[in-house]
């Protein structure tokens, strides 16, 4: 059969016509519904019981001392007597103690650091050996703490790891790591910084028990609420189409 140049050219029009329809209503990746844009910056820590903190005087320094934040939440200092510490980020302490130490400095300048920050805790779940909480190492990564709870099992979907940051009067964010690109290529896009608070879950080869995983394990720690659960859910359904 031969083509003449006059049928190829409207051939090849409805051809391109064709392409750039499809390309017009191809679906975009659904974001995750429920959820606050993930972001990497750093959320700011909360103290917590177990906390070793260390306290500077600017203008005396013999008073300087290392405290820790006890069961009850405070700490005790020679200046400043009992100071309230628990949940109260650096700055918020710093302010406390500087108010409290008045009453014997005049004053006083205060400098707070954490020098061992005990709190600090991660909660592993989903398809490891050992699921629990953890305590999170300065700068850890996700698979660095999924190493921790044992590794994944034979049947773990380590491309789909889940990983949500809840946040005191805000809503949660979340997102999903592909630890099994990472393990080969080395891709940092796919090892994030943990923060203190975070849940990670590993999924199975079906995703559906995500929310039975979040009902049995992590409403009674956290008030999420059911329409958490189902975001939960249709987000990781989502993203393993």
């Amino acid at each position: 059969m031969v083509v003449t140049r006059g049928a190829l050219l409207p051939a090849l029009m409805l051809l391109l016509a064709a392409c750039s329809t499809t390309q017009s209503i191809r679906p975009r990746e659904s974001e995750p519904a429920g959820f606050a844009p993930w972001s990497d910056l750093p959320p700011v820590y909360r103290l917590g019981a177990g906390d070793r903190i260390k306290v500077d005087y600017l203008l005396t320094p013999e008073m300087a001392e290392e405290a820790v934040i006890g069961p009850d939440g405070y700490i005790g200092l020679r200046a400043a007597g009992r100071v309230p510490a628990q949940n109260h980020s650096i700055p918020e302490l710093q302010a406390l103690i500087e108010q409290a130490s008045r009453r014997m400095l005049r004053n006083p300048i205060v400098t707070a650091s954490v020098v061992e920050a005990r709190s600090a805790r991660v909660i592993v779940g989903g398809a490891v050996r050992t699921p629990g909480v953890y305590p999170l190492p300065s700068r850890a990564s996700t698979l660095e703490m999924v190493v921790q709870a044992g590794g994944f099992q034979a049947e773990s979907r380590m491309n789909q790891v889940v990983v949500i940051r809840p946040r005191p009067g805000e809503r949660a964010m979340l997102r999903t790591v592909d630890l099994r690109r990472f393990i080969s290529t080395g891709d940092q896009a796919d090892s994030i910084a943990l923060a203190p608070g975070d849940i990670i879950f590993v999924p199975r080869s079906r995703i559906a028990e995500v929310n039975l995983w979040i009902e049995e394990n992590i409403n009674r720690l956290l008030p999420f609420t059911r329409s958490f659960n189902y975001n939960i859910g249709r987000t990781v359904g989502n993203l393993g189409q």
